[in-house]
C-alpha cells in the first residue's frame, strides 16, 4: 500500500507518495480543491493529513474514492519530525508525515460527520454574534462612564433603548454602535429561534433538554460535539474529554492534583459551567442543586459549580446513551471529591 501524505493549504497542497518499502514515488503541488480528482486515478492508499480547517472536507473526499485516511492531531505532528530545527516548508512537512505512515499506523482524530459539522457550524455562527453584541455593548458602556454617566440595568438587547432614555441626542459614533447593537440583537433573536427549532426536531436533543439547566444551545452543541455517543465507553471518559477532570503532577512517592485539564471543547465547556450555574440558581431544591451546594460549603462556590458541571456532562451522556429522560430522583447520589478551577 503506497501512502500519500497532504500538507494542506488553502489553494494549493504539497504532496508526498511513497511505497510501501518506504521510497519517495512522487512529490508534486496541486490545487486543494483538485485533490479528489488525482486521488480517483491512484490505486487505494493510505492518505494522511494533518489537523486543519480543510482537514474534514477532505477527509471526506478521500473516502469517497476508496482510500484510507488518518487525520494526524497538530499537537503530534511536531514528535513526528514536522517543524524540528527550526525548518519547516511544505515539502518537508509533507516528506515527515508520509515517513512517518510507512514506520506506525499513525491515529486519527475523530472525523465528525457532516450533521455534527453542520450542527457545530450553526452553533458558532450564533456565538459570534453574541460575541460581536458584547464587545459593541462593553464598548457602549465604556463611552457612559467616561461621561460619569449609568445607564438602569438591563437585557443586553434593551441596551440601546436604556441609552436613549439616558440622553438624547447622542454622538454620531455612539448611535452607529446603538444601531449595531440592535441589529445584532434581531439576528441573534432569529439564530435563536432556529436553534430551538431544530432541538425540538431532534429526538437525542429533546431528551437532553429535560435536564436541568439545559437549553437548545447546549444540547445541539453537546451533540455536536461528541457526534457518536458510542465513543466513549464511560462518562468519566466523556468528562476527561471534556477537560472537566483535574490534572495531576505526581512523581514517586509525591501526589499533587492540580485544576481540571480544560482539554476538549472549551465552548462546550463554557456552555455546562452555564447550566450548572442555571441549575444552582433556580432548582433550589432540586437533589442536584443539593448536591453541589453540600460541595459549596466544604469546597467553595467555584468548585461546587465545575463539579455541577462535570456531574452533568454524565448525566447528558447517561441520557443520551440509554435513550432515556432525566430522572431527578438518580441525581442525588452522595458528594464526590470535585475538581478545582
Amino acid at each position: 500500500m503506497e501512502h500519500v501524505a497532504i500538507d494542506l493549504g488553502g489553494r494549493e497542497s504539497q504532496v508526498c507518495v511513497r511505497g510501501a518499502d518506504g521510497q519517495i514515488v512522487e512529490e508534486r503541488r496541486i490545487r486543494t480543491d483538485r485533490i479528489r480528482s488525482y486521488l480517483e486515478k491512484r490505486a487505494p492508499s493510505r492518505v494522511i493529513v494533518e489537523t486543519c480547517a480543510e482537514a474534514f472536507s477532505v477527509a471526506d473526499a478521500v473516502r469517497a474514492v476508496g482510500h484510507q485516511v488518518r487525520v494526524v492531531p497538530a499537537t503530534l505532528v511536531r514528535a513526528l519530525g514536522v517543524g524540528d530545527r527550526r525548518t519547516k516548508t511544505d515539502r518537508r512537512d509533507a516528506q515527515k508525515l508520509s515517513e512517518a505512515s510507512c514506520r506506525i499506523d499513525l491515529p486519527s482524530v475523530h472525523i465528525p460527520s457532516r450533521l455534527a459539522r453542520e450542527r457545530k457550524t450553526l452553533c458558532g455562527m450564533r456565538e459570534a454574534l453574541v460575541g460581536a453584541r458584547t464587545q459593541i455593548a462593553n464598548n457602549v458602556r465604556g463611552w457612559l462612564r467616561t461621561r460619569g454617566m449609568r445607564v438602569p440595568s438591563g437585557m443586553v438587547g434593551t441596551l440601546a433603548r436604556r441609552v436613549r432614555e439616558l440622553r438624547d441626542p447622542l454622538p454620531t459614533y455612539v448611535e452607529r454602535n446603538l444601531k449595531a447593537l440592535e441589529s445584532l440583537s434581531e439576528q441573534i433573536v432569529e439564530a435563536d429561534k432556529e436553534l430551538e427549532q431544530l432541538a425540538k426536531q431532534d429526538p437525542t436533543c429533546r431528551r437532553l433538554m429535560t435536564v436541568p439547566g439545559v437549553g437548545a444551545a447546549t444540547a445541539m452543541q453537546f451533540v455536536a460535539t461528541l457526534d457518536q455517543v458510542e465513543r466513549f465507553p464511560s462518562a468519566h471518559a466523556l468528562e476527561s474529554y471534556l477537560g472537566l477532570v483535574p490534572g495531576e503532577s505526581s512523581s514517586s512517592e509525591r501526589q499533587h492534583r492540580l485544576s481540571i485539564t480544560k482539554a476538549g471543547s472549551p465552548r462546550m465547556r463554557s456552555l455546562l459551567v452555564q447550566c450548572a450555574w442555571a441549575a444552582r440558581r433556580t432548582r433550589g431544591a432540586h437533589p442536584m442543586a443539593a448536591w453541589a451546594h453540600e460541595i459549596e460549603k466544604r469546597r467553595g462556590k467555584r468548585i461546587a459549580i465545575v463539579a455541577l458541571a462535570r456531574k452533568l456532562a454524565g448525566i447528558l451522556f447517561a441520557v443520551w446513551r440509554d435513550g432515556s429522560v432525566y430522572a431527578r430522583d438518580r441525581a442525588a447520589s452522595p458528594p464526590s471529591l470535585s475538581p478545582a478551577l
